[in-house]
């Protein structure tokens, strides 16, 4: 399993939020490549990159920083990308600068035949986003609740193609409080793609209840506020997933999982 470093991107600086507030970002670094070429010289297989400015503008707000960290990583692990993609233009443009899959979130859920265009597009590099509360799905940056059901939603995207869902808690993001175990297990077990969780990891603990769930398709968790606080140490992290996991994942892969 995967332990995927998150960077998420406001105003060109390397942050974290609480609960998808941007009010309540915490700048971590000013130097977002950087950051990017520290975790992956800890060991990291991949990147999540998310465009916060752009989750909330609709529209890619931090595409000079996001080149710099793919240009600095090169083609040595995958990136995944996030935020304010809405049409299939940027998602080009984001691939032919290198990134490796593209996070459909919001759009998914609007306007559902975005992503069955996207799939089709460009297939192979299509992800769902799906942030959700009390199992239901969040749009516009988290600032408001729909009334779908993630996994009827899921179900009807996995349809469409989309290589996996990436599940967040959005009531435990960034609040170092634990992984929805439940409700990510409940969501992989209804999906034959991989589900990535997000959303709480904050300790070993949480990487070792993940293990435990791997087998019902859960392919990699994504970590930001616990690794950047000393929470968790990443490094450690992946051994433990990689100690656990019922199978290893080389460091060269350059397939999804």
């Amino acid at each position: 399993m995967l332990i995927i470093p998150a960077i998420d991107l406001k105003d060109g600086h390397c942050v974290r939020l609480k609960q998808g507030v941007m009010e309540n970002a915490t700048v971590f670094s000013e130097d977002p490549t950087a950051m990017a070429r520290h975790w992956l010289n800890q060991g990291a297989r991949r990147l999540h990159l998310v465009d916060l400015n752009g989750a909330f503008a609709g529209k890619p707000k931090n595409e000079p920083a996001i080149r710099d960290i793919v240009d600095a990583i090169g083609n040595e692990i995958p990136t995944q990308l996030g935020g304010g993609i809405r049409d299939l233009e940027t998602i080009e443009r984001y691939l032919d600068d290198g990134i490796t899959y593209i996070i459909i979130g919001t759009a998914a859920v609007k306007t559902p035949g975005f992503l069955h265009e996207a799939c089709n597009a460009f297939p192979g590099h299509i992800m769902v986003g799906l942030d959700a509360k009390d199992g239901k799905v969040a749009v516009n940056g988290w600032s408001k609740v729909t009334g779908h059901d993630v996994v009827d939603l899921a179900k009807k995207f996995e349809d469409y193609g989309v290589e996996a869902i990436i599940y967040t808690d959005i009531g435990r993001d960034g609040m170092l409080s634990g992984v929805n175990i439940k409700a990510t297990m409940e969501l992989a077990r209804a999906l034959t793609i991989p589900v990535i969780a997000s959303g709480g990891v904050s300790s070993l603990d949480d990487v070792k209840a993940l293990c435990e769930i791997e087998p019902e398709g859960i392919a990699g968790a994504i970590t930001g506020r616990a690794i950047y606080e000393g929470a968790l140490d990443f490094k450690v992290a992946q051994e433990l997933a990689d100690e656990l996991s019922t199978q290893s994942i080389p460091r060269d892969t350059t397939v999804l999982f």
